[in-house]
């Protein structure tokens, strides 16, 4: 069998792209679920829309090793330009368009980007407030035609960039194909700034090496087809979104299906059904509490029914997580329970033809992946980071342990330091970092290995667990390590948890603060008789504070004695990326919470120490 390196070798993302126009032109390879009536772009189309940006951006005088900035929505023309962009060599990095005008100064500044290219007038208002301060940038491309400023020569739309490009295009059709003839596989692809939870974001250079390799060892581990379908809904910002839905279907040649609000994700899921899915631990928590909020108002005999089989699937899937095979009997009735009760379930929710379902960027609690794997869908999770390109680790079907992230991929290693945290090397290691001369500084050791920041262990079978990240482990002030992230998954098995961080760095005990859902809480509360619909009012009812205490009460059922959670405090706002205390990938901002909320904690310490 032919290895991912192999396949790999001398390929990059413009040969592929040549590749599918020729072989798999008439396939589609792009639909917009945002556009009523937009057609869907074959991979023929989509590379000639590829074209015709980049002879449009060349006209800007964009130029090998320049950087782009793109802030946008996730669309088809987003992946167009950010890869005409690189046809020229240069290095395209879409940011988080919920960046504040301080956050785009600085990566603005820091990229040196001559040219952006942003949505509409969202975007523009934040840019607006520091154009002044970027020196470097001489034009903005804006998607939505109608939010050009007027009379300033630095902006003009994307329509205007393509008709430039078009008329470039039809007259020299062969500057494309020159454009790109000379890049190289180890040559930078693309960049993305790192969230910024402990200090000034960082620009993570990726080469087209990197890409391609992450795309065949990940499919291959999971036995996918060419010409899958799939769902693009996350911020292209983010590692895994671009390997998912840039460049594993350019390697594969697959449908992706943008979205550009995640929000509407389970509406697309019905629309789509796609092979392959990817979640944050997030998408998953909402659909299990979502769906035993809907259990929890049907009828008694149809919820214990659907119960019984989610329950019986979950026996199965623990059995085989254990490496143990099914007894026949067990495994005849999983196959009819499953046929009669849960098929019907996943069809409802657009998952009926799902291959490849997995979770990254954060630990999935292990009872979320039970209750989902007990409805006939077993979650793959991965591991990884934007310095590896996305997954270093992952789960399979044949081959998984749930709690852990996996086994290496293709062509990597992993291994503990004498800290505890991991190392990986191999052909997913970025390139380095963004330096603000324009130079890329590589971040691994004389032989390879990166520290990835993140504290592990790895089992006798090979399967890697995480603990915490090196980080953010919470030291009591008696010298105990406590890994908050552990505390706090259990937590957020509830379906009214929608966040929670627990405290205790310096501090005697361990003691959290939760954040009620605001998706799910309110119709819990109409469900158990709760009349208040929100706010503070909602977050101090007895009601709601019992079933809390009973979620705190479950999780300490769990924990040793010094992880065990003496005090909570519930607050009633959530924590989103625009209010600070998240990242763009969902992160929690620890500094930023604990300052923010620090009266808070310190009234959880004041009273005399609980027993």
């Amino acid at each position: 069998m032919t290895t991912a390196a192999e396949k790999t070798e001398g390929q990059t993302i413009p040969k592929l792209l040549q590749r599918n126009a020729t072989q798999f032109g008439d396939l589609p390879a792009v639909t917009s679920l945002d556009a009523e009536g937009q057609p869907t772009l074959t991979w023929s189309e989509f590379r000639n829309r590829i074209a015709v940006l980049s002879r449009g951006l060349a006209s800007l005088g964009l130029r090998a090793r320049d950087r782009m900035l793109i802030m946008a929505p996730g669309s088809p023309d987003h992946m167009a330009v950010d890869l005409a962009a690189a046809h020229l060599a240069a290095i395209p990095c879409t940011a988080y368009s919920t960046l504040s005008p301080e956050q785009i100064s600085y990566v603005a500044r820091h990229s040196a980007a001559p040219v952006v290219v942003i949505g509409g007038a969202n975007e523009l208002d934040r840019w607006s407030k520091v154009l002044e301060e970027l020196p470097a940038l001489r034009h903005v491309v804006v998607m939505d035609a109608d939010a050009v400023p007027a009379d300033d020569d630095r902006f003009l739309s994307l329509d205007t960039l393509i008709e430039r490009g078009t008329e470039a295009h039809e007259s020299d059709p062969y500057e494309f194909e020159e454009s790109w003839a000379g890049i190289k596989p180890d040559d930078p692809l693309s960049m993305i700034y790192t969230s910024g939870t402990t200090g000034d974001p960082k620009g993570v250079v990726l080469s087209h090496h990197n890409v391609i390799h992450q795309a065949y060892a990940v499919w291959e581990l999971h036995d996918a087809p060419m010409h899958t379908t799939s769902i693009g809904y996350l911020p292209l910002a983010h590692i895994a979104e671009r390997e998912l839905s840039i460049y594993l279907p350019i390697v594969f040649a697959g449908h992706v299906h943008t979205l550009a609000n995640p929000t509407e994700i389970v509406g697309a899921l019905g629309k789509v059904h796609p092979q392959g899915f990817f979640g944050v631990p997030r998408v998953w928590e909402k659909m299990v509490a979502g769906l035993k909020n809907m259990l929890g108002m049907a009828p008694e005999d149809r919820r214990e029914a659907l119960l019984a089989a989610n329950k019986l699937l979950q026996e199965g899937y623990k059995l085989r997580s254990e490496g143990k095979e099914l007894p026949a009997e067990l495994a005849q009735r999983i196959a009819q329970t499953d046929a009669a009760a849960l098929a019907p379930i996943r069809a409802l929710l657009g998952l009926d033809k799902i291959l490849v379902a997995s979770s990254g960027a954060a630990a999935l609690p292990v009872e979320v992946l039970y209750f989902i794997a007990g409805l006939g869908i077993e979650i793959c999770e991965v591991w990884g980071l934007s310095e590896t390109t996305g997954a270093a680790t992952s789960n399979t079907a044949t081959a998984f342990k749930a709690g852990s992230v996996g086994k290496p991929i293709s062509g990597v290693e992993v291994k503990v330091a004498d800290d505890g945290e991991l190392l990986v090397r191999g052909p997913i290691v970025f390139l380095g970092y963004l330096q603000e001369d324009g130079t890329i500084k590589p971040d691994t050791d004389a032989d390879g290995w990166l520290a990835t920041g993140d504290i592990g262990v790895i089992d006798d079978d090979g399967f890697v667990f995480i603990t915490d990240r090196k980080k953010e482990l919470i030291i009591t002030s008696s010298g105990k390590n406590i890994a908050p992230t552990k505390i706090e998954g259990m937590l957020k098995e509830h379906a009214l948890i929608g966040q929670a961080v627990a405290i205790g760095d310096d501090r005697p005990y361990v003691t959290a603060l939760l954040v009620l859902d605001d998706e799910i809480a309110p119709g819990w509360a109409a469900a158990n008789g709760v009349e208040v619909a929100e706010g503070a009012a909602l977050a101090e009812h007895p009601r709601i504070v019992e079933e809390l205490d009973k979620a705190v009460e479950s999780a300490n059922s769990r924990l040793a004695r010094i992880e065990q959670i003496k005090r909570y405090e519930v607050i009633p706002k959530s924590w989103t990326p625009e209010s600070g205390e998240l990242t763009p990938t969902l992160k929690l901002k620890r500094r930023v919470i604990n300052e923010r909320y620090a009266p808070n904690i310190d009234a959880l310490y004041s009273a005399a120490k609980p027993e």
